[in-house]
């Protein structure tokens, strides 16, 4: 796991739920609410629970051996109390003061230390921590193979929908694709759960749905044969297809450190997490980053990062090939006003960007873009970023390239005030790129360094 000391993200979190229902229970319990006397020490965690009964549940968290301690009958493990517990310590850090232990915490810690030290000193594998890369390793093999079991039930799966023909989807209603879901989640594949959900909404969502289901099922049938035979891929690719599966990854590249604007930041919702995304581009580097945040149970994410600002900070990478996520290290220094927006692109050259990025990562729906020089116009089946010289390459305004801007990119009044910035002038837009069109996230009037977030 990728931590800073002890402290798991919320995603981290979530991937240590023994199934779907633990996750959503614990996910429930990631507020500060049912809980008091919550604290923490440099590799434990503990709180009391509020529950059904008179007494509380005592919970605490071995973070560096990776063990769970609890007061409550369940047999899950970890149960939904340790789950909620991290997932306050990782969205909300004053809810999980610095302290001692109470002396029912401080027992089972103090118990677990001398078995490690008994054990260490026989020679023998400490227990199945972090710290222990046999023991880790043992581990993935176990979700790897069941991974492996869920992609070979998919494919089966894939084959029989397709052996019986597209005619009868729509009639067959969401209940089997939420099935079929479900069987990934109990694979431990979210990724794949996720991507068998997208599917289940495409029947009967408008003309041409046949096609675009297909398409999908092909990119799923791509992902499962890319797992199948990942020993066989090139490292960075291999890496892109554990991502896209969904096993849990941490930031391993060497750490950047630039001066980073802050282009756009926004959170979506999954459930019960919220996800706050955040946009970034080094100065020096000319990079751009994808820094992710997560809140469970309703509660924001922690992250908050000034937008139009530049901060001066290092970002870790992870690995993939293509994959633009980095986790944000050390901060250096206040955040100062930006004198200019990033260097930008016509909309031509923004596809041929998408274009070229989707042969390092054949699954990605969209790739970061600045525009620059463009118009947004009206078109008939909504609005357009037109660019306003002219290019050999498409129909614009100005005989340049057009992007379409989808109509679930942005509310009315995103569009409209990125409609004011321009008032018929070209502007600079940041935005994603993808097969669906361009979505604007910030925008900049000519001649301007004032950053306008359309969303």
């Amino acid at each position: 796991m990728n931590r800073q000391g002890d402290r798991w993200t919320a995603e981290q979190v979530l991937a240590l739920a023994p199934d779907a229902a633990s996750s959503k229970a614990g996910s429930r319990l990631g507020v500060a609410g049912p809980w008091s006397e919550a604290g923490c020490a440099p590799g434990a965690v503990w709180g009391l629970c509020k529950g059904s009964g008179s007494k509380p549940y005592q919970t605490v968290v071995d973070t560096a051996g990776l063990a769970y301690k609890c007061s409550c009958p369940s047999r899950k493990f970890p149960c939904k109390h340790a789950l909620g517990l991290l997932l306050l310590r990782a969205t909300d850090e004053r809810a999980v003061p610095d302290g001692a232990a109470p002396d029912w915490a401080e027992q089972w810690l103090e118990e677990r230390r001398q078995r490690t030290e008994k054990r260490g000193a026989e020679g023998s594998p400490t227990s199945g921590g972090p710290s222990d890369p046999e023991a880790a390793r043992r581990r993935a093999e176990r979700r790897a193979e069941r991974v492996t079991a869920g992609a070979m039930e998919l494919e089966q799966r894939l084959a029989d929908l397709l052996r019986g023909g597209l005619a009868a989807v729509e009639q067959g209603g969401y209940g089997h694709w939420e099935e079929t879901a479900a069987r990934m989640v109990d694979a431990q594949a979210p990724g794949l759960a996720s991507r068998v959900r997208e599917l289940g909404a495409i029947p009967g969502s408008g003309p041409g749905w046949p096609v675009r289901l297909l398409e999908e099922c092909a990119l799923l049938h791509l992902l499962d044969h890319a797992w199948l035979n990942r020993d066989h891929l090139p490292k960075p690719l291999a890496a892109t297809v554990r991502t896209r599966i969904g096993l849990p990854v941490s930031a391993e590249g060497t750490a950047v450190r630039d001066s980073w604007l802050v282009l756009a930041q926004y959170d979506t919702q999954d459930g019960k997490l919220t996800t706050r995304r955040a946009w970034l581009y080094g100065q020096r580097s000319q990079r751009t980053a994808l820094v992710l945040d997560f809140g469970a149970a309703g509660r924001a994410p922690g992250l908050a990062l000034p937008v139009g600002l530049a901060i001066d900070a290092e970002l870790t990478p992870y690995p993939g090939a293509g994959q633009l996520r980095a986790a944000l290290g050390e901060r250096f220094g206040a955040p100062a006003p930006i004198e200019a927006p990033p260097p930008g692109h016509s909309a031509a050259e923004a596809l041929d960007l998408y274009g070229r990025a989707l042969r390092d990562d054949p699954w990605l729906d969209f790739w970061p873009v600045t525009l620059s020089g463009v118009i947004p116009i009206p078109a008939e089946d909504g609005w357009q970023l037109a660019d306003a010289w002219g290019s050999p390459r498409a129909e614009g305004p100005g005989g340049g390239s057009a992007l379409p801007v989808p109509s679930a990119a942005l509310s009315r009044s995103g569009l409209w005030k990125l409609a004011a910035i321009s008032g018929g002038a070209p502007v600079t837009v940041f935005g994603t790129c993808g097969h669906r069109g361009f979505t604007p996230l910030a925008a900049w009037a000519q001649g301007t360094a004032e950053t306008v977030p359309l969303i």
